[in-house]
């Protein structure tokens, strides 16, 4: 009962923002701002101890607002908005992952990937899991991360089979990682884009993507170039599970996706955003209908994704949302503290502005501050970038860029924990020992890139 209770809210709250993002209706914000309060209130007590932490801080924070603020109805509102669309985007998604990870088609796509011999697997998993996580986000590296560990240990030398378990993961994390820079799909460019002030994803697109390719490149690098000195001689490389035939799945799904984002956006003008959370799941209610088979098969598999597997989620969706509304709140509260003082920027040089977010985030990663929390907290107390001479996207990516870091490094991110997990470490140690020196040197590129961007901007 409480799955199916879960499960209608989140439809109801899905429906109610598409309605709002489409139609412009205010109802639409209404009914989604009321169906997420009653969300959060029946999941809350069955989630951990940490979930209920968040919402704890999250009711501190709106009493403080009601107290101090006296607009504290449109902050209300601003911060329900914030945690109807981040549900909707998750649920959007995780529509998607369902039919994808259960898709015979797909696995054989990630069995060849992960099946590479040495010299072409980094590649092979870091471009794979670029794409894989496009459609499956932090399912790409439960998926293929799966299949790295299975492979790995089939090897009987334990020293190679830990270094090459090693590598393998990180390419997948890594491929990951780049894709949060650009991907429409990601919340990193969602949320970016919906608080930096005149962004848009296609403006977003040149810049993120090229920093996305410094992200693979960086790690293709570091893995050729460092590899670990064996004690005993290499073992016999082995023939690649399937044929490259198996990859056109899913890169027939990217092209279909992405193209008719892109079209319907063109379309209607709307925010990318808004034509995801329409889109995506047309594609996955199209995609279990496809192989179903039956009118009476595709109804109940669709009543199992709406009212078992998205309640299955309600733990991720409790912090995530609480992740918006808390930095939404406490940007609202600091916003009156900092004005003409501490967030006055106009004496800090912009190449300094530009490049802040791709440091910072990953250090309040290192502290436990979500991304979402960070930049839902941090964009909206930030002057226009126009006001300060910086195009907008550009200062988008660079957050974006930032994010990815933080994904590849925090030891509370899903990446690294998932990582940690399938390579028998901390995520502490995925974080600042396995991923050190990417990050520097990612860091660091991404830096003189943005440097540049400045001085022609």
């Amino acid at each position: 009962m409480l799955d199916k209770i879960l499960g209608a809210l989140l439809i109801f709250i899905g429906v109610a923002v598409i309605v709002r993002e489409w139609l412009g209706s205010e109802i639409g914000a209404m009914a989604a701002a009321c169906g997420l309060v009653v969300f959060l209130a029946v999941a809350t007590p069955f989630t951990s101890w940490s979930r209920k932490a968040f919402v704890a801080i999250g009711l501190i924070l709106a009493g403080l607002t009601v107290a101090l603020l006296d607009d504290w109805p449109e902050v209300f509102a601003q911060a329900a908005a914030q945690g109807a669309f981040i549900a909707t985007f998750f649920i959007a998604l995780a529509s998607l992952r369902t039919p994808a990870s259960a898709s015979p088609a797909i696995e054989r796509c990630g069995q060849y990937l992960a099946s590479q011999p040495p010299g072409k697997r980094y590649m092979a998993l870091t471009i794979g899991g670029h794409l894989f996580a496009l459609i499956l986000n932090y399912g790409a590296i439960t998926l293929l991360g799966g299949l790295t560990e299975a492979i790995a240990g089939r090897e009987k030398n334990a020293e190679i089979r830990e270094i090459r378990n090693r590598r393998m993961l990180l390419a997948v994390q890594r491929g990951l990682c780049a894709s949060l820079c650009w991907s429409p799909l990601a919340f990193a460019t969602a949320i970016t884009t919906s608080v930096v002030a005149g962004s848009s994803w296609g403006g977003t697109a040149p810049y993120a993507i090229l920093f996305a390719l410094v992200f693979l490149v960086t790690g293709w690098a570091l893995d050729t170039l460092y590899k670990p000195t064996l004690s005993a001689p290499p073992p016999a490389r082995q023939t690649p599970i399937g044929s490259i035939r198996d990859l056109a799945p899913l890169l027939t799904l990217l092209v279909l996706l992405f193209a008719g984002v892109g079209i319907l956006e063109y379309l209607t003008g709307l925010r990318i955003i808004a034509v995801v959370m329409l889109f995506v799941p047309v594609i996955s209610i199209g995609w279990i209908a496809a192989e179903s088979g039956s009118a009476a098969e595709t109804l109940r598999r669709l009543q199992r994704l709406s009212l078992v597997e998205f309640p299955s989620y309600r733990s991720e969706l409790v912090l995530l949302v609480m992740a918006g509304i808390i930095g939404t709140l406490g940007a609202a509260l600091i916003q009156p503290l900092t004005v003409g003082h501490a967030l006055d920027l106009s004496g800090v040089p912009v190449w300094l502005v530009l490049v802040a977010p791709v440091w910072i985030i990953p250090l309040l990663g290192q502290l436990g501050m979500n991304p979402i929390l960070s930049v839902s907290m941090l964009a909206p107390l930030l002057p226009a970038p126009a006001s300060l001479g910086l195009p907008p996207n550009l200062f988008v990516a660079a957050v974006t860029a930032g994010w990815a870091l933080a994904g590849a490094t925090s030891p509370f991110t899903a990446t690294t924990l998932l990582v940690g997990r399938l390579g028998h470490v901390s995520a502490l140690t995925v974080g600042l020992v396995w991923n050190r020196a990417f990050t520097v040197w990612v860091g660091a590129a991404v830096s003189l890139i943005l440097v540049g961007f400045a001085g022609l901007s």
